[in-house]
């Protein structure tokens, strides 16, 4: 009754507010607000799903000061918290292999910052990373009741939808690429190696031909993203996410018989000329400029390896100059500013275009934070997939082969994340966080035996 009461208080209280402010059309938006609210104290798990289903859609609420994702994802950490201090939440749900590691990191991050060359810039830099990993806790605690099936579904369906948007609109295009809602085709492709692997799952799970039919059409669909955006990495990084699921279902292939292999070639002959057809030139000729690595990278045959270049170079001058706590968090685009390369390789006579991220998250968090908290980082993930490997294994202990699945692809989801972030610096991506939170609870979950929603998922 407690509750009830203070909720109707600040109810009042913020109707009030509302009116008497030059925005009074807010009133009858804080009611349908609080049954929001009302809802995920009741089912937080729900606003787990709408935080994933967001985070591709995030570029159309980019004006607004206080977007959805702000809302639900403020609403959800209050809530936990309140029924945390409540004891509402069952005990050991906060519990996690990978707290030791995340608390190091932090305590390093934090000192890093307390010797940082540029304090304003580390500490919106801290701000962010601290946001991204808010979704590591909110997994914790609301991850077992929700439903993974559905999740890869919300996440498929979402970045399908962003790449249709790409597809057939120019606005969502940056000089012929595709950029989705967002505003760089890389972090667009990045999402796109992480839906991939669930879309194939969905589709081997389908029980029903049309079903199959829709989930192997998003997955296209996602692939006709992925050449839209023009991005080697990203190409790269699916090619290997896809040889790891082939070897975990090696005994599947096995199963192929030689009466099978005719229907194989004939969907191959037609497959694949079409799918080479359909492959942007642009993005042959990009894929085609790799081959001068082997060379060595010219900078005048191709700018954006020589940019890259030119980053490595940058952060190893920051690691030798302070090699124990870095230049501090969100630096290097200072110090990359000052030197000759920032103007060398830029796009445009903006003046911001000079301010340069690593485009690698290790490299970045070395330079910025240290050879420790590098050090911290990668072994954070690497417990991550240590989470994946022995849930992937318990499962397969116990003939549970469908769940074991569920994990390894959500594991190549984890795997294409962290293979892409030598690609782009992204330390605070929500689907970062979110994965390695669901590497604890998939392995708490199999080692244990796993609850009735995870058997019914």
């Amino acid at each position: 009754m407690l509750i009830v009461a203070m909720m109707g208080m600040m109810l009042g209280l913020a109707c009030v507010l509302a009116l008497a402010s030059p925005w009074p059309w807010l009133a009858p938006m804080v009611i349908g607000a609080l049954a929001v609210v009302a809802f995920l104290y009741r089912r937080p798990g729900w606003g787990l799903l709408g935080l994933v289903v967001l985070v591709p859609l995030e570029g159309l609420f980019k004006e607004l000061a206080f977007s959805p994702a702000k809302f639900l994802g403020a609403s959800l950490i209050g809530i936990l918290l309140m029924q945390l201090l409540l004891r509402q939440l069952p005990e050991g749900r906060a519990r996690s292999n990978l707290w030791p590691l995340l608390l190091l990191f932090l305590l390093w991050v934090g000192l890093s910052f307390l010797f940082s060359s540029n304090h304003p810039a580390s500490l919106g830099n801290l701000r962010e990373l601290l946001i991204g990993m808010t979704l590591f806790g909110i997994v914790l605690l609301v991850g077992r009741d929700v439903p993974l099936l559905p999740l890869c579904r919300l996440l498929v369906i979402s970045v399908a939808a962003t790449c249709l948007i790409a597809l057939f609109s120019a606005r969502h295009q940056v000089q012929g690429r595709a950029v989705g809602l967002l505003q760089d085709a890389n972090y667009f492709a990045l999402l796109i190696t992480v839906a991939m692997p669930l879309a194939v799952l969905l589709a081997m799970r389908a029980r029903h031909w049309l079903t199959r039919l829709l989930w192997l059409g998003l997955g296209v669909v996602l692939l006709a993203g992925m050449t839209r955006t023009d991005s080697r990495s990203g190409l790269v990084v699916l090619l290997l996410a896809l040889l790891v699921g082939l070897w975990h279902h090696r005994a599947r292939l096995a199963r192929i018989r030689p009466r099978h292999l005719g229907f194989i070639m004939l969907g191959a002959a037609l497959l694949v000329p079409l799918g080479l057809m359909s492959v942007p030139d642009d993005y042959v000729e990009r894929i085609k400029s790799l081959s001068i690595l082997r060379s060595g990278v010219n900078a005048h045959q191709d700018a954006s390896l020589g940019r890259r270049a030119s980053y490595l170079l940058v952060g190893g001058e920051m690691i030798r100059e302070d090699p124990v706590f870095g230049g501090g968090p969100g630096t290097f685009a200072l110090r990359y500013a000052t030197t000759g390369y920032a103007k060398a390789f830029s796009d445009s006579s903006d003046s911001l275009d000079i301010y340069r991220r690593a485009h690698n998250t290790y490299l970045e968090i070395f330079a910025e934070m240290g050879i420790p908290a590098g050090l911290l980082f990668l072994a954070l993930l690497l417990m991550g997939w240590r989470n994946f490997e022995r849930a992937r294994r318990a499962w397969l202990d116990r003939g549970e082969r469908e769940l074991a699945d569920l994990v390894v692809h959500l594991g190549l989801a984890f795997f294409s994340m962290t293979l892409f972030l030598l690609f782009l610096s992204v330390p605070n991506h929500k689907l970062l966080w979110l994965l390695l939170g669901l590497s604890w609870v998939l392995r708490q979950q199999a080692e244990s035996g796993g609850p009735a929603e995870v058997r019914s998922a």
